[in-house]
């Protein structure tokens, strides 16, 4: 059957632009939620948000600077095109983490809405972004990479690499947190299974 949407449109640079503000937005807010709760979730992300409990760093300056030898890989494995966005999204995310919380703060956030909520709107903002090809980095460079080159799939491979993630933390936080957590991780992987498929878009 034939699309009544007709052939893909590129994107042109301003809707790539206003898409990276939108994604950028959004994972830097699900970030100051999960924070403000004590919680972390899957991915960089997650790596980001515990370190952050240990160290003297923001998560989003911490993000980008865990990005930086994944950002490298993907110039090679992913092609310079797709390591650029990506890159230019990752350091996005730190000027960002650096201006929100001159324009917002939070004083309390109940702790299973962080999760749900910040879990969610991180995943939005990853949606975002690759809906415009580009990533946020981190783990999903090494994923893609794997499933290209040695045909793991990339979802499973995901799930084995936040559930280590999550499994660390556990040393870290109180076994409540750490169940919220994980619930966290669920909500942001929930979106990009739910909307992140071939065939439900057009753009490019």
């Amino acid at each position: 059957m034939t699309s009544p949407y007709g052939p893909g449109l590129r994107h042109s640079y301003a809707e790539d632009i206003y898409a990276f503000l939108i994604g950028c937005s959004l994972i830097v807010m699900g970030l100051m939620c999960l924070h403000k709760a004590g919680l972390v979730t899957g991915g960089v992300a997650g790596i980001a948000l515990l370190l952050s409990y240990l160290l003297p760093v923001t998560p989003g300056n911490l993000f980008t600077l865990i990005n930086i030898p994944f950002l490298l890989f993907a110039i090679r494995a992913m092609g310079p095109q797709f390591a650029f966005k990506t890159t230019f999204a990752s350091f996005g995310i730190t000027v960002l983490s650096s201006l929100l919380p001159a324009i917002m703060t939070l004083s309390y956030i109940q702790p299973l809405f962080a999760a749900l909520f910040g879990g969610t709107v991180i995943g939005m903002g990853i949606l975002s972004l690759a809906r415009h090809q580009a990533g946020v980095g981190g783990t999903g460079v090494i994923t893609l990479w794997l499933q290209k080159s040695r045909g793991l799939n990339a979802g499973r491979v995901q799930i084995m690499i936040d559930a280590a993630i999550l499994a660390a933390s556990a040393f870290f936080l109180p076994w409540e947190k750490a169940v919220l957590s994980a619930i966290s991780a669920f909500a942001m992987s929930s979106v990009l299974v739910v909307f992140h498929r071939p065939g439900r878009y057009i753009g490019h």
